[in-house]
């Protein structure tokens, strides 16, 4: 109890590692992964207090009061809805213990998770991956801009008083409907990053 107080004190209990695949199915987070949704954890940093829990769908953030605390919240955090930004690590000093990854998830929050310094390397691959999910969020959000912009082009070309009948009307706007929806949430809102961390996150 008095060395978990004094790593407490000394803000030492905040120092993640990295935890190997094979121990993925001993941690928090793995019970609330959508494993039915074909949700599984790819990069897993874990401290004292908290997992930072990267899955394919999302981050899961088991977040704890303390070092020395039994209670856990439980925190999702949905790519789709939430764009990565401002990734960053900082390297160790000569006497630090650890290094740092700084990220936003935006409208939901910020990150600084402290890391082993020994676990550097391991480190890079979530920030690549994180980097590259960011980078197709932007191509997304430029082609949506586009998908909203056409669909303006589209209503200036199509006066009600020009249309033959209520059936034409329907017509128009059902194909429209359609185009959109799957422009929004098939082309333009990636859900699935499965594909970016197999790339950048080395087993």
């Amino acid at each position: 109890m008095f060395k978990k107080l004094a790593a407490e004190t000394l803000g030492l209990s905040d120092i993640g590692t990295i935890v190997a695949p094979a121990n993925y199915d001993k941690v928090d987070a793995d019970d609330y992964l959508f494993h039915e949704d074909g949700e599984k954890i790819f990069f897993l940093i874990k401290s004292k207090k908290d997992e930072y829990c990267f899955t394919n769908l999302a981050l899961i953030h088991v977040d704890g009061d303390s070092a020395v605390s039994s209670k856990r919240v439980v925190k999702r955090y949905e790519y789709a809805d939430h764009k990565v930004a401002n990734v960053v690590i900082q390297t160790a000093g000569t006497i630090d213990l650890d290094v740092e990854l700084k990220f936003s998830l935006q409208g939901a929050a910020e990150f600084l998770i402290n890391v082993n310094k020994n676990c550097l390397e391991g480190l890079k691959d979530i920030y690549k991956a994180l980097i590259a999910i960011n980078r197709i969020q932007k191509k997304e959000e430029i082609a949506l801009n586009n998908a909203y912009h056409s669909l303006e082009l589209l209503k200036s070309m199509y006066k009600i008083g020009n249309v033959e009948s209520e059936e034409e009307i329907v017509k128009h706007f059902n194909a429209a409907f359609s185009s959109l929806n799957v422009t929004i949430l098939d082309r333009c809102n990636k859900r699935n990053f499965s594909d970016v961390f197999e790339k950048y996150i080395r087993a």
